[in-house]
């Protein structure tokens, strides 16, 4: 569940297909994403989620599977 919602938050802000968005798929590679575009990410993360996610978290986020965990531990 966690995963199908981070993928439609994805699409949404990237203009992607859900088959785009894998757990491997890389956040800058694969989708063209800045280090604005990451702290988007996470704060729509935030939003959506009901959690916060820490300044030190957001810096480590490469791939999706990342983001999913930062969620699963917060």
């Amino acid at each position: 569940m966690i995963f199908e919602k981070l993928q439609e938050i994805i699409c949404d802000q990237f203009d992607l297909k859900p088959e785009e968005v894998k757990m491997e798929s890389d956040i800058v590679k694969d989708f063209n994403a800045d280090s604005l575009d990451v702290i988007d990410l996470a704060m729509s993360i935030e939003d959506d989620f009901g959690i916060e996610v820490p300044e030190e978290k957001v810096e480590n986020i490469k791939t999706v599977a990342d983001i999913v965990r930062i969620i699963e531990e917060l």
